[in-house]
């Protein structure tokens, strides 16, 4: 087993997709020079700390892949509530789409950017998180106690100033945030006619949160960030054991974890659910990212928002790629055509078509994003499971895992699917292409240096 997963992780590390060059003046150094630099990011991590506990208490609350929202709208919140203070860096309005009319800071030291973070990340998890029970209670303690440490030397009239332009600027990214289409993502549905039968994925009755078969009207945030980014079909469905078709599916079959092995822990390590969900993972580690390098105010807002931008465009041109093919998941066929009515993936079998891999394309892309900030050989140590991991009843099982790369992190995420049993190499590739294409396209069109 150990075998076939290296020869697995090779043969993925030779196709044709790669990130694109980093463009010069990426990653931005230790810092943008400026006031908002010479804050600590402790007001991000702690922040983000609360997200995960609320994602992890109610993980199925919302669709999955829609937790990116929240992701991608709480970076552009925080960007835009410091970059006044960052003044080799420009705003977001006017970049994004419909984003225009925000609110003005006086800039420079005038404001404690510390202080309009916390006040901005506060309304937002607000907003955002609302359907946690005593979500109230817990933010507002979290936003006092940040807001008493970060006033030490700083005046009433100042404090009042960068409050209100933390608040101001969530306000504005919300009421723009609510125009963007979402609540429509996961209206009832039927498949179209052409989409019925052997070969198509069949849709739960009743209809699951997690299907989001509209996911792919949501307002992209860059526009263009879908251009190049369509994935060709798939095999042609085949029930002939020689067909390419049949033979991507046994290889799912064949790969199924036993207990207690590497690959079974690696499946299960990118579950996802219940636990933070899957952007929350990535959540995760830029938190811990942040908190390993000691990373200053400034460089967290970049990556914050540059990895939720392209996580969640690359959410939307995955669904649209799922709901153009609806293509057939791994346990309806294994069960009904080759037989094994007692074959069950490692997991349960997400409710939405199985084309492309979701893992792949939103881990490509995140990784993309913080590869341009934090760089390319940028060793890591996932800590996101600790709370789950249990040496005595399994050594492996949410053991925190090593990687190279960020680039490494987003390959595993992807080819532990095949493992998970619910995705097809064939879908994980053009998953992994997929987001790093949509990622790249974002990476040419935002300017957010000067």
């Amino acid at each position: 087993m150990q075998t076939r997963l290296i020869g697995l992780i090779l043969l993925l590390s030779v196709v044709s997709w790669q990130c694109d060059k980093i463009r010069d003046g990426w990653p931005p150094g230790k810092g943008t020079n400026g006031h908002t630099s010479k804050y600590s990011s402790r007001v991000v991590s702690e922040w983000i700390g609360l997200q995960l506990e609320f994602l992890k208490e109610a993980p199925t609350a919302q669709g999955n892949p829609t937790f990116s929202r929240q992701y991608a709208y709480g970076g552009i919140t925080l960007y835009e509530a410091v970059v006044g203070g960052m003044p080799n860096f420009r705003s977001l309005a006017g970049q994004l789409n419909e984003l225009n009319n925000l609110p003005k800071s006086t800039g420079g030291a005038s404001l404690n950017w510390a202080l309009s973070a916390n006040a901005a990340l506060a309304d937002f998890t607000r907003k955002f998180y609302a359907h946690i029970p005593d979500a109230e209670t817990r933010i507002s303690q979290l936003e006092n106690s940040l807001m008493q440490f970060y006033s030490v030397g700083t005046n009433n009239s100042q404090q009042q100033r960068s409050i209100e332009f933390g608040k101001a600027i969530a306000a504005k990214i919300f009421s723009w945030s609510e125009t963007d289409g979402h609540k429509s993502a996961n209206d009832p549905f039927t498949a179209p006619a052409d989409k019925i039968g052997p070969g198509f994925w069949a849709a739960p009755n009743p209809p699951s949160i997690q299907s989001l078969p509209y996911l792919k009207n949501v307002r992209r945030l860059v526009a263009g960030s879908g251009d190049g980014a369509e994935l060709p079909a798939p095999p042609p469905y085949s029930t002939d054991p020689k067909s390419p078709f049949y033979k991507m599916v046994k290889e799912v079959y064949d790969a199924s974890p036993a207990d207690g092995s590497e690959e079974k822990a690696m499946a299960m390590y990118w579950r996802d659910v219940p636990g933070t969900t899957t952007p929350g993972h990535y959540l995760s580690i830029l938190k811990q990212v942040l908190e390993k390098d000691n990373v200053s105010l400034d460089k967290a807002a970049i990556s914050y928002a540059l990895a939720g931008i392209m996580v969640h465009d690359a959410c939307i041109s995955t669904w649209t790629t799922k709901y153009k093919y609806w293509l057939v998941r791994p346990i309806t066929y294994i069960q009904t055509v080759m037989g094994h009515a007692h074959w069950a993936p490692a997991f349960g079998t997400p409710p939405h078509p199985e084309y492309p891999s979701a893992h792949s394309s939103l881990s490509a892309a995140n990784a993309h994003a913080m590869t341009l900030v934090f760089g390319e050989n940028y060793k890591f140590e996932d800590h996101t499971f600790d709370y789950l991991h249990n040496p005595e009843t399994d050594p492996l099982m949410f053991k925190p895992r090593k990687y190279s790369s960020f680039k490494a992190i987003a390959e595993e995420a992807g080819i532990s699917r095949l493992y998970g049993g619910i995705h097809y190499r064939f879908s994980i590739e053009q998953g992994l292409k997929q987001g790093w294409k949509v990622a790249g396209n974002i990476e040419k069109r935002l300017k957010l240096q000067k």
